[in-house]
């Protein structure tokens, strides 16, 4: 597996720092961790087209997470452009479902792809669920965000990477990420400025630690949340450390 940073930033918007999303390849299947604004622009950088998009993953419904959701739905009915034929799965806690039905409630018929084109994978409103797709184990966690917040494990020929979305700490991301390979885990706060349900470097680095993870990537960064202070988390964890910057690449 190879994790591609399309965006390590938040909802302010920065030069340097695009708005949250991930993309993690195995092989020639492509799953978007969440979907910012400006995502897409960061993909076709890579080389890649939408065409190439296998597999959505929202952890929440803030702005931030799921705004190219839209012009991805609606770039799907270029027929000139977008020529994909193999179905795109979309997992997300159950309730899209009137998430996007409020999408459409504001731009129609204008972001319903053709027929067929996507598989919805709703994740029930439980503490973990469990799911297999295309060869890979999908495993999801409710965590302390908001109601509908997950985080992500995906796992593949014994190798793992985490992906906590947006959340405050969080006892069940600890569990999830138990021994994993790679930990995506934001790191909102920063040494003044303490917000609920975001994580601090003393959060980042108990989770690391008590969750056994082999490497930790930290991302969804403001400015306040910089610089990093990467030294005060390695006091608690003992593994890698690494802050994230746009189109930085970790192999798994």
């Amino acid at each position: 597996m190879r994790l591609t940073v399309l965006g390590s930033g938040t909802g302010w918007f920065r030069v340097d720092r695009s708005s949250p999303s991930y993309l993690l390849s195995i092989g020639d299947f492509h799953i978007l961790l969440d979907l910012g604004p400006g995502s897409l622009r960061q993909l076709i950088k890579l080389g890649l087209t939408l065409n190439d998009v296998s597999c959505i993953f929202i952890s929440h419904f803030h702005p931030d997470h799921t705004t190219d959701l839209i012009p991805f739905f609606f770039a799907t009915r270029y027929n000139l452009g977008f020529t994909r034929s193999e179905k795109v799965y979309l997992v997300a806690h159950e309730s899209f479902v009137s998430f996007y039905d409020g999408l459409k409630s504001a731009f129609g018929s204008w972001i319903e792809p053709k027929e067929g084109l996507i598989e919805y994978v709703l994740i029930p409103d439980r503490d973990f669920f469990e799911v297999e797709l295309r060869g890979l184990k999908l495993r999801t966690a409710k965590v302390n965000h908001n109601p509908e917040s997950l985080a992500l494990r995906v796992e593949h020929q014994g190798k793992s990477l985490i992906y906590s979305g947006d959340t405050g700490y969080s006892e069940n991301l600890i569990k999830l990420a138990q021994g994993g390979d790679l930990l995506v885990v934001e790191c909102a706060n920063g040494k003044d400025v303490y917000v609920p349900h975001h994580l601090g470097p003393e959060d980042v680095a108990r989770i690391a630690e008590l969750s056994r993870v082999k490497r930790v990537l930290i991302s969804h960064l403001y400015p306040h949340s910089e610089p990093v202070p990467v030294e005060l988390i390695k006091k608690e964890y003992s593994g890698e450390v690494f802050v994230a910057e746009d189109f930085m690449t970790l192999e798994i």
